[in-house]
């Protein structure tokens, strides 16, 4: 048996045949392994957990399956996603993790975290994310009318885009200074992290150590998926 990571699915009405490809996964695969782990932007946009949408009913229902046949399934929150809740764990049985976590995987630490903390040479994104995480901003996004927060997160996404188009590939990416505090904060050697797209595995040092920081891919392109069990992880592209 092995444990599934996956992230950046970025599921919405716009891609059913993503939606269908992650609902054959929670049949399938995921079915039997010990545990699945989606590491940030399970969606395109949760606007709260009050305002969920007809076009995503399908994947609250197939984790709600999954969970229910005794598969742990951890979600956390990307940049897309983070107003999931309490009322999100209910309705589908998931468990939301923090952003960074330590878990011990086939006696390895790991660290876990959506990965767009790490990109700290991109400041203006980095502004964002402090701004749209204060709890104020969150209470003022959770008053707006369902057809406000719509619009809102239409507005975000458009933003984001251009600034991405506007931004040189080496500022979208992580800062390997970031990444070596990160493993030193928390006394590991190995990282698994989604966010920039770009699906790879890097081995690095840290204090002297050989370090491993593994990168989930998105599902725009590839249905991107780490499988990990007591010999070791693959990464793959379904």
């Amino acid at each position: 048996m092995s444990t599934l990571f996956i992230s950046d699915l970025h599921l919405s009405g716009e891609r059913p045949q993503l939606i269908e490809q992650f609902i054959q996964l929670t049949r399938n695969e995921a079915r039997k392994a010990e545990a699945l782990y989606i590491l940030g932007d399970l969606f395109e946009a949760w606007l709260g957990d009050d305002a969920v949408l007809p076009e995503i009913a399908a994947v609250i229902e197939a984790l709600k399956t999954l969970t229910k046949n005794g598969i742990p399934v951890y979600v956390m929150a990307g940049n897309r996603d983070f107003l999931m809740g309490e009322g999100f764990e209910t309705m589908s049985g998931v468990k939301l993790i923090d952003d960074p976590t330590v878990i011990d995987l086939y006696g390895t630490p790991t660290l876990l975290m959506h990965g767009d903390t790490l990109c700290t040479d991109d400041v203006i994104y980095q502004q964002v994310r402090t701004r749209v995480r204060d709890p104020a901003w969150i209470t003022a996004a959770l008053a707006m009318s369902i057809e406000e927060r719509i619009a809102t997160a239409q507005k975000m996404r458009a933003q984001s885009q251009a600034h991405t188009q506007d931004s040189a590939e080496e500022i979208m990416d992580v800062n390997a200074d970031a990444v070596t505090e990160a493993l030193r904060q928390y006394g590991v050697t190995r990282l698994i992290h989604g966010h920039t797209h770009r699906p790879a595995v890097h081995s690095l040092a840290v204090n002297d150590q050989p370090a491993t920081r593994i990168v989930l891919g998105d599902w725009y392109r590839q249905a991107s998926l780490l499988r990990c069990n007591e010999t070791g992880c693959e990464l793959v592209s379904e």
